[in-house]
């Protein structure tokens, strides 16, 4: 008798040459042939030099589980070649095996480990797991110990930073960037900003390591990189991240030449905590609404958004970040009256224009934020639900009931969503336009709308609009078609 499966194949870096993708794919091809599974090549899921201790990291992983899950599911085994392969973490392998098993009726088999179909088997599982989540905790104890002392030898463990070249596991300065590295450095100590240096060097066509452009935060982190000085820095716990003070941080010296001195860093060191004390970071509440125009603005230039920047001016995100060459800004008042003022004038146009058809009611938009909320508990409960079956606080037949019930509400919100909504699509040309954005303009006028209702009746007709300060001109794109205002 034939049985579909599928082949599970995972290689770290720190594996040995007897357990690589092809010697894998080889034994497991051996086993199925004799054992009489069917395997197509399209269900081979391959995750290589990635770790096993977070399924979610592993794409290949979480593709085969995709599958596995479709009502029609391509396979009912996946064949291993041993069970560390498929999780090295106890609480991701129980996870993930029980919901193969009793929501899929997918079985995971591993080739070299043989283990029956009866209780005692559940004894030695666990045991096999625990074994691997051992190893794999042990060995990275034992890598972060070597990258540890390599790190206090002052030896290159990252990517070369700009400025930088590695030859021979050891940085060398590129001649070109290392002269940009001190102007950088001097510019910043003369009193220029991090946003200023950005743009000139974007206006140089200076390009990072990576070939992106500079920004704000990539400045900073060239300021407080100490490895200009001859110096390497690594964080044990992960990325810096900016926190340039996190006490775990290891810095030594090391071998290569510096690019700046002592006194310049120093100095660069000193006006950049001078600026982190006058101008301390602060965050929006998550709670607070946006402004009913944020996200619509884009810059004409670079394509981003455009934000609002105290006291009332809407500014391009890209060039307050030192990426775009424009300085798009205007002010709140004018860009928000142009945009109604365009609407009013689209409202009562004699001629006909074609779009996607909305139709509103007085109480549209409240109705379709209600049900866009219960949409949301919904799906939270849903997926609380599948934790509670999965952790095996519900039973088998309670998850399908509790489920059941949840997906037929959901089916009747989004069909109570679609009648709020009234989408028609006319493709044809002289479609009337008033008649949906006088139902716009009577929402903003009403004074109980909330900003979070004016940004969704806004953006129902208003697809984008793009801003160019030097040309004057403000681009208005509604569903399906294009007016241009000056």
């Amino acid at each position: 008798m034939t049985k579909s499966a599928a082949f599970y194949i995972r290689v770290s870096t720190d594996d040995q040459l007897e357990f690589s993708p092809d010697a894998q794919k080889k034994a497991l091809h051996k086993y199925a042939k004799v054992n009489g599974y069917i395997v197509h090549e399209s269900n081979i899921f391959i995750d290589e030099g990635v770790s096993g201790r977070k399924a979610d990291k592993r794409p290949g992983f979480m593709e085969m589980i995709a599958k596995a899950k479709e009502k029609n599911r391509p396979y009912d085994y996946i064949l291993v070649h041993k069970f560390d392969r498929f999780a090295r973490s106890r609480e991701d392998s129980v996870v993930y095996k029980s919901l193969l098993k009793k929501e899929c009726g997918v079985k995971v088999i591993s080739i070299t480990e043989s283990i029956e179909d009866d209780k005692f088997s559940i004894i030695i599982e666990a045991m096999l797991e625990a074994m691997a989540e051992y190893y794999s905790i042990n060995l990275s104890e034992e890598v972060k110990k070597g990258m540890t002392e390599k790190a206090l030898r002052g030896g290159l463990q990252t990517s070369p930073s700009f400025g930088y070249t590695a030859i021979d596991n050891k940085l060398v300065p590129i001649k070109e960037e290392a002269q940009f590295v001190k102007e950088i450095f001097s510019r910043f100590i003369s009193g220029e900003g991090y946003f200023s240096i950005a743009k000139w060097l974007n206006n140089m066509g200076v390009k990072t390591h990576r070939g992106n452009k500079f920004k704000n935060r990539t400045i900073e982190y060239i300021i407080h990189n100490p490895v200009y000085i001859g110096k390497m820095r690594w964080n044990p716990d992960g990325k810096t991240r900016r926190n340039y003070k996190n006490n775990n941080i290891i810095i030594a010296d090391a071998q290569h030449e510096p690019i700046i001195d002592n006194e310049t860093w120093e100095a660069a060191r000193s006006r950049a905590g001078e600026i982190k004390a006058q101008w301390k970071y602060r965050s929006r509440p998550t709670t607070e609404y946006k402004d009913w125009l944020s996200g619509i603005v884009k810059c004409a230039d670079c394509g981003c958004s455009l934000v609002f920047s105290k006291p009332h001016y809407w500014k391009c995100n890209g060039y307050a970040k030192g990426a775009c060459k424009s300085s798009q800004h205007i002010k709140d008042d004018l860009i928000k009256e142009a945009i109604l003022t365009q609407l009013d004038i689209d409202a009562k146009n004699s001629g006909k224009i074609s779009y996607e058809k909305l139709h509103f009611t007085d109480n549209t938009v409240d109705t379709i934020s209600a049900l866009i909320q219960q949409t949301t508990k919904l799906e939270r409960k849903l997926e609380r639900v599948r934790d509670a079956y999965i952790s095996g606080i519900e039973t088998l037949d309670a998850y399908k009931k509790a489920r059941q019930e949840i997906e037929d509400s959901l089916t009747d919100i989004n069909r109570q969503i679609e009648q709020a909504e009234s989408y028609t699509e006319d493709n044809h040309a002289g479609v009337d336009i008033k008649l949906p954005i006088q139902s716009i303009r009577d929402i903003f006028n009403l004074s109980s709308t909330s900003q979070l209702q004016k940004h969704y009746a806004i953006k129902s007709i208003v697809d984008t609009c793009t801003f160019s300060k030097k040309e004057n001109l403000l681009v208005v794109k509604y569903r399906n078609l294009t007016n241009i205002m000056l």
